[in-house]
């Protein structure tokens, strides 16, 4: 039965806060109240869900919809207002509400999924391809046109030009590594802005450079890439698109050779500048020369004073002494051994050569060899002044990007080492898209005494756990309900014979057996360390810590250990303590002793990190406990519900992937919202903090026999 239209309206007045908006309410209604009932509650509810982000998103919503409301199916209705909260996350209202008012592009495109490669389905596996070739690390990001500015490779929302998904795959491939190609072999470093702006039509001259490093770049890849490159033909053979008019063929045999260069393009744009122009290549998207040359201009001026801030840091660790480093120099020389292979007038590839300290081979950290990449990929070498060390005065903080969690958009190197994770907005039901930024770190080293002391404070303690979890390793279990076995299962026997009894088939499983069972269990032991451990709550986590190390070490079970804190969804930290692989080592046992208070409590992110890491670990059975001291908290809007039912959901998908989530807390108020987060049986509380390391070994004990 249709919603009537008071109905309709006391629901927006709702959901739209029309008492204070001036929303017409009446006007809406109006618009649903003809549609079927099934409609007009699927509208409400995704309108309802829009509101809880932003109301006039929600209203103009219902304004759109209608239009096409019988051209689009429910999944590619929800599909389409989860975009618009997507680009509302990353953009910003305005670009958001351009999705609403365009709904019959999104028709078209949906139309177009059906046999399109779909950026938003293929982002991952693209970002994971433009990660694994080499040359500066790149970031994707969808645009309504193609190009690259040199940092951020910019791409549609979908390739759909061939007959089959898997080859529009393949032509949204190439168009990445094309516009890799740019930034890896030199588009860009020859200042080709200052030069085609010489030309009386600038724009014709920038399409004739484009077209002619097109050809450069094949070449290119051809050599780097030649599977690669052979797919790239395919697409264009079957888009019988021809590789050059025949008159450019000779001069453009000029840029296959090994030695050319994009100035060797740059001088051919006026031996072309009054022929025709042939069709563009289907990958070769546009140039975009004035956005390159500002994003190169920051960058280079940033590389260039981080590079010397993180020299001079590099000569301070290795000078310890406080000594003199004037009389102290940097230099590059080509790796030995290396096959020699060269790119642009015989300058060595990026990676083909070493950092050196005085003369002799250094070995810089990954930051440094990305900076070393970068500059040279910007310059064809690194300039000598780059290799300079800040000297005092000179050191800017500012540039470090853990200085500023805003800062982690920003640039290349802000996302290097960073995992980006969904976070669940339980108003919206709805994930905010690669919303969480997570760098794993790792804790240094503190008091080595620590984990001794401990031992001695708890000895009696310790011998018994230790006693205790030897007798558990590869234990007997009695197997009861068995076909066969060395003895009867009483208790199943009276229940077969009170069944045939009552007439039903008597079962053959009446025997007990006994069975070895190898252990094989992998267990996540995520530690809070936000500011509220601070004191004796800290101390108590870490001797917890040294005594369930010692007990699991007689047990045989692997392990890992990271603490988690935060601020803000930029700035999410997972501290490193002890991963699966690594023993325990008294490196391990000081870092347990340096577990220091952070800030704050934003706990989603890091289930969903550790969840992929336990995956990753082959075991029969998976476990992630959490030792806390209170609910899911940050400074923005992640307290209350939103943090609960954030952590909740990341706990779900957890269960799904084959993991048993646990909580241990010391928090009173904890039964007011573990139930709700880890469900009623899968948490305990420990009253007294200083009970903590007493109990967490035998709540370990009793969760994994």
């Amino acid at each position: 039965m249709r919603l009537t239209e008071q109905e309709i309206i006391e629901r927006l007045d709702e959901y739209l806060e029309a008492e204070f908006t001036f929303i017409r309410t009446d006007e809406l209604a109006g618009v649903l109240l003809p549609l079927r009932e099934r409609y007009q509650r699927f509208i409400l509810a995704w309108a309802k869900s829009l509101a809880s982000t932003q109301v006039e998103l929600a209203h103009q919503f219902i304004v759109n919809i209608v239009r096409v409301i019988h051209e689009m199916d429910p999944q590619t209705i929800e599909e389409w207002a989860s975009y618009t909260l997507d680009v509302y996350d990353t953009s910003g209202l305005y670009p958001a509400m351009e999705v609403i008012r365009q709904v019959e592009d999104y028709v078209e495109l949906s139309r177009q999924r059906k046999v399109g490669s779909v950026y938003s389905e293929v982002r991952g596996v693209l970002s994971n391809f433009v990660h694994g070739l080499s040359g500066r690390k790149l970031k994707l990001e969808l645009r309504n046109h193609t190009y690259t500015d040199s940092e951020t490779l910019y791409l549609p929302k979908v390739v759909s030009v061939l007959e089959t998904k898997e080859d529009n795959f393949n032509l949204f491939k190439s168009i990445v590594t094309l516009q890799w190609a740019q930034t890896r072999f030199g588009t860009f470093r020859h200042q080709p802005l200052s030069v085609l702006q010489q030309y009386k039509d600038s724009e014709r001259a920038t399409a004739l450079y484009h077209q002619l490093e097109t050809y450069r770049l094949e070449a290119c890849i051809a050599r780097d890439l030649p599977g690669l490159y052979r797919r790239m033909q395919d697409i264009k053979n079957q888009l019988r698109q021809q590789t050059c008019p025949q008159e450019w063929q000779q001069q453009i045999a000029l840029l296959e050779g090994m030695s050319a260069t994009a100035a060797d393009s740059l001088k051919l744009v006026e031996c072309f500048y009054e022929s025709a122009m042939p069709v563009p290549i289907c990958y070769q998207g546009e140039l975009r020369l004035h956005e390159v040359e500002e994003v190169m201009r920051v960058r280079i001026e940033r590389e260039k004073t981080l590079l010397r801030m993180k020299l001079a840091d590099m000569l301070n660790e290795v000078t310890s002494d406080g000594g003199d480093h004037q009389d102290r120099r940097f230099g590059l020389q080509e790796k030995t051994g290396e096959p020699g292979q060269r790119h642009e007038n015989n300058i060595p590839e990026p990676g083909m050569y070493e950092l050196t300290l005085d003369d002799v081979p250094s070995a810089p950290p990954e930051s440094v060899r990305n900076l070393l990449t970068s500059i040279q990929l910007d310059f064809g070498r690194i300039p000598d002044e780059y290799l300079k060390p800040a000297g005092d005065g000179e050191y800017d903080p500012t540039l470090y990007y853990e200085s500023d969690p805003d800062e982690v958009w920003q640039g290349t190197y802000h996302e290097e080492d960073a995992e980006l994770y969904d976070e669940w907005d339980v108003k919206r039901d709805h994930y905010h898209k690669r919303w969480c930024v997570l760098r794993e770190r790792e804790v240094k080293p503190g008091d080595r005494q620590f984990a001794r002391r401990t031992i001695t404070k708890y000895y009696g303690l310790v011998g018994r756990l230790r006693k205790t979890f030897e007798a558990m390793r590869d234990e007997d279990r009695l197997l009861k309900r068995q076909s066969n076995g060395s003895d009867v299962d009483i208790d199943a026997l009276v229940e077969a014979m009170a069944a045939a009894r009552d007439g039903a088939e008597m079962t053959d499983r009446l025997f007990t057996h006994m069975h070895r069972i190898e252990r094989n269990i992998v267990v996540a032991f995520m530690v809070d360390m936000s500011g509220s451990t601070r004191g004796w709550i800290n101390d108590a986590e870490r001797e917890s810590l040294i005594l369930l190390c010692e007990a699991l070490e007689c047990l045989g079970d692997r392990y890992a250990i990271y603490g988690f804190s935060g601020n803000t969804r930029k700035k999410c930290e997972l501290y490193r303590i002890k991963d699966f692989a690594e023993g325990y080592t008294d490196d391990v046992k000081a870092r347990i002793a340096n577990i220091e208070p952070q800030e704050y409590t934003r706990m989603g992110v890091t289930i969903r990190h550790l969840t992929k890491l336990l995956q990753q670990q082959v075991a029969r059975t998976r476990m992630l406990i959490t030792l806390s001291d209170g609910k899911p908290d940050d400074i923005d809007h992640y307290r209350g519900d939103y943090g609960i039912e954030d952590t909740r959901k990341a706990l779900i998908e957890a269960r799904y992937a084959g993991i048993h989530p646990f909580c241990i807390t010391i928090d009173r108020h904890g039964p007011e919202y573990l139930p709700r987060m880890y469900g009623a049986v899968n948490y305990t509380l420990v009253h007294d903090v200083a009970q903590l390391p007493i109990k967490v070994s035998d709540i370990y004990r009793k969760l994994t026999t």
